[in-house]
């Protein structure tokens, strides 16, 4: 056939896309030309051919491995909690487990341009400087010195030029809303705290205790008291924190009760409520006690999610509950933790293996 060789292979595609594919009219007159016959031979020399290749890819049949539940003994189990590693007990508690458990903690790489995350810390280091520095936001000066504490946290965190020429003209789009929304706030505030810690509070008889920081406690004139966290992102929502999803707030409200916070004392909540710090400029408060059309108080929420708290932790007390991995995640199909590949996410949840299962009745 004047292809330069004694013996040839023809071969084609069996599929175009997701339909059949159709022998070109050149192999078409070939077989017809050939006969029957010899056509046929030829095709029994092909399928052997085939099936060789077939077996290079089958074997024995390999099951996915199974999503992770480990069971450490009760001995090994943490025994304290901060507020904002509740999230991730309920969430992913695998993760809880790689890192509490087996001291397994992510690798940074090597090279990471400073993102999301370390804008965060930039932006609460700025405000608590500033709520430490000024005690009246009322001050004629205050915005001077609200762009003062920027220049100087900018300063210490040596950002590469190409972020800061980003991140400097966003924190001066939102200096003077600050201090405005700080000045809203300021005839019922009686005295600002920033950073405030909560120390070690025992949860009920679990045998296990919870601290934590708040970014603000502004104590008010009636003796009450409003926890604020700032979020310069959107996560989380307020009907995560209100659902209680997202319990840190509602955590530290319980904590304030409590008399967590040695230097203020045994207090009412009065709000919670992020401060969101939006990219162009906006500053708003966001109270997490009301959603879609029910309004909580801040002493219900703070010990619906105590409760809660101490009902996980004895779901945990349980040598035959496990850490399972991803229990209940963010969004669908995620598969970004720092400890899903150690877990084989992708493995087990291509398996089928990835119905949710949370860590709380």
């Amino acid at each position: 056939m004047a292809m330069g060789a004694k013996k040839v292979v023809l071969t084609r595609s069996a599929r175009a896309g997701d339909a059949p594919a159709v022998p070109s009219r050149w192999l078409q007159r070939i077989l017809t030309f050939i006969g029957k016959d010899p056509a046929a031979a030829l095709r029994g020399r092909g399928d052997e051919l085939l099936a060789w290749a077939r077996a290079l890819d089958a074997g024995e049949r390999q099951h996915f491995a199974p999503r992770p539940q480990p069971k450490p003994p009760l001995s090994m189990r943490p025994t304290h909690f901060s507020v904002t590693a509740i999230e991730t007990l309920r969430r992913d508690p695998y993760a809880v487990y790689a890192r509490r458990i087996l001291s397994l903690l992510p690798l940074e790489p090597v090279i990471r341009d400073p993102g999301a995350a370390e804008r965060g810390t930039l932006f609460h280091d700025i405000l608590h400087l500033f709520s430490t520095e000024v005690a009246d936001p009322r001050a004629p000066e205050a915005l001077e010195r609200l762009i003062a504490a920027g220049r100087t946290c900018f300063a210490e965190i040596a950002l590469p030029a190409d972020v800061e020429a980003v991140w400097w003209p966003r924190f001066e789009k939102l200096a003077a809303n600050i201090i405005e929304w700080e000045r809203g706030r300021a005839p019922a505030v009686a005295r600002r705290h920033a950073e405030e810690r909560a120390e070690k509070t025992a949860v009920g008889r679990t045998g296990v205790t919870l601290s934590g920081y708040a970014d603000r406690v502004d104590l008010l004139a009636g003796g009450m008291a409003d926890i604020l966290d700032y979020k310069t992102g959107s996560s989380p929502s307020k009907a995560q924190a209100h659902t209680l999803l997202a319990p840190q707030l509602a955590l530290e409200g319980a904590l304030l009760r409590r008399g967590a916070f040695k230097g203020l004392g045994a207090r009412e909540p009065s709000q919670l409520a992020f401060v969101r710090l939006k990219p162009n400029g906006e500053v708003f408060e966001e109270s997490i006690l009301d959603y879609n059309r029910q309004p909580r108080t801040a002493e219900d929420l703070a010990e619906e999610a105590w409760a809660r708290l101490e009902k996980l932790l004895v779901h945990y007390a349980d040598p035959t509950t496990g850490y399972l991995s991803r229990a209940l995640p963010f969004r669908e199909g995620e598969s970004d933790g720092d400890y899903d590949h150690l877990a084989r996410v992708l493995e087990w949840s291509a398996g089928g293996d990835s119905d949710d299962e949370a860590g709380e009745a």
